[in-house]
């Protein structure tokens, strides 16, 4: 019972991190990155959102890991 309950919970969380994941905006890379890096920086981007799904993002894989965890010790 109890570990249906943790299988359960272990898949929302999932679910959470993966959309967590991709409602992030992408890193640029390579020189074009740079350059527009530069001007989204002097321009202003949207940070709070960014900020606030890195943070949820840490926090959901680290929920994630420790029930993978418990799950093995049952």
């Amino acid at each position: 019972m109890f570990e249906g309950i943790v299988i359960g919970l272990q898949i929302l969380i999932a679910l959470g991190l993966i959309a967590s994941i991709l409602l992030q905006s992408g890193r640029s890379a390579g020189l074009s990155g740079a350059i527009a890096g530069g001007a989204e920086t002097l321009f202003g981007k949207k940070k709070g959102m960014d900020e606030m799904l890195g943070r949820v993002t840490v926090a959901l894989s680290i929920l994630f890991a420790v029930l993978s965890l418990a799950l093995v010790a049952m």
